[in-house]
């Protein structure tokens, strides 16, 4: 009996392995450990289809068996989730990725070339040696604040200002605090000067791909949100059109249609979150810079903010430029500005 697809459920040393036949009939379904894994899929057909979902590990499996010729697809674990059932286990996991797998609806996830892997993993070290230094930014000025001495928001003013006050001896520092700020100052030093060592990585690394300066050359797209499309859409060709990737980045309204009433609401927030911040901090910069411009963006802008308010006019701004991305990104052609911003 032919295969239809094998469902794999990803683990750290057991892996539930299950095989639906095209009948619609599950042929097997047991357990395999890790180091048996290989061997238990290289005993299938050539070209077999192996679904998993996308979670931790499951782009390097996907790389691995696409090497031995089969084929990946990587699902969403959200769309798996309704396909569980009532008891939820191993069996019933694999079993639901194969169900998963045959609906015709179901959005795969390409698998991440080793290039994007190492993009992703970069950015993934840089986010969190900004938050960490948001967290010490923020424990500066609550310490500080005690002693009356009120330091501004931004990053940038308070390396600056910081030192000035360790050093002014008429405000109430004491100097234990002072001794402390001291401290906490050089830690603040460091962890920016490793950030931006990281950043010059994602640019050097993100300007390998042959599409990087086309996509910079977008308003509003600089190395980190460029690298963060590079990483996360590879060469977009998973996407039909531009509508498409851009509700991947939950940047389109949900529908709560019925009747033929069409019924639209705020933003779906669905896919990818990072993705969809850095495009919404890309389009607030445009919208501050470019809404006086003479040029088409700026008449689109200025008309859109006047009609829906600046806040809405960011999303949709957010909402073009990524469908903008998205079309310079899998296709040969470069921005236009006339194009893409025709009047309204």
């Amino acid at each position: 009996m032919s295969i239809k697809v094998v469902g794999i459920d990803i683990a750290k040393n057991l892996f539930q392995i299950c095989i639906l036949g095209t009948n619609g009939r599950i042929l097997s379904n047991r357990k395999v450990k890790r180091d048996k894994l290989l061997d238990t899929i290289r005993q299938l057909p050539e070209k077999t289809a192996l679904a998993m979902e996308s979670c931790a590990t499951s782009h390097h499996w996907g790389r691995v068996f696409q090497e031995l010729g089969y084929t990946v697809a990587l699902i969403p674990a959200q769309h798996v989730k309704p396909f569980v059932g009532r008891q939820k286990n191993d069996a019933n996991d694999a079993r639901a990725i194969c169900e998963a797998f045959s609906r015709p609806d179901i959005h795969f996830v390409p698998v991440k070339s080793v290039e994007q892997q190492d993009l992703k993993a970069i950015r993934s070290v840089r986010k969190r040696l900004v938050e960490n230094r948001t967290a010490l930014a923020n424990q500066i000025r609550g310490l500080a604040a005690e002693y009356g001495v009120v330091f501004p928001l931004s990053v940038k003013a308070l390396r600056s200002h910081l030192p000035l006050a360790i050093e002014d001896a008429e405000n109430e520092f004491s100097p234990v605090m002072r001794s402390l700020l001291q401290t906490l100052y050089c830690d603040f030093i460091d962890i920016s000067d490793e950030i931006d060592e990281v950043t010059q990585s994602i640019t050097k690394l993100s300007q390998q791909h042959l599409r990087y300066k086309a996509i910079k050359n977008i308003p509003g797209f600089g190395p980190i949100l460029t690298a963060a499309i590079i990483s996360e859409v590879g060469s977009g060709k998973q996407f039909q059109n531009g509508r498409q990737f851009s509700a991947w980045c939950g940047l389109v309204p949900k529908q709560n249609s019925s009747g033929g009433k069409s019924s639209l609401g705020a933003l779906s927030k669905n896919g990818n979150r990072d993705l969809r911040t850095l495009l919404i901090h890309g389009a607030r910069a445009v919208v501050r810079c470019r809404t006086n411009s003479m040029d088409p963006m700026g008449a689109w802008l200025r008309s859109l903010v006047t009609r829906r308010g600046k806040a809405k006019a960011i999303v949709a701004l957010a909402n073009k430029l990524g469908r903008v991305a998205w079309c310079v990104l899998s296709t040969d052609c470069e921005y236009d500005i006339n194009r893409a911003f025709k009047p309204l």
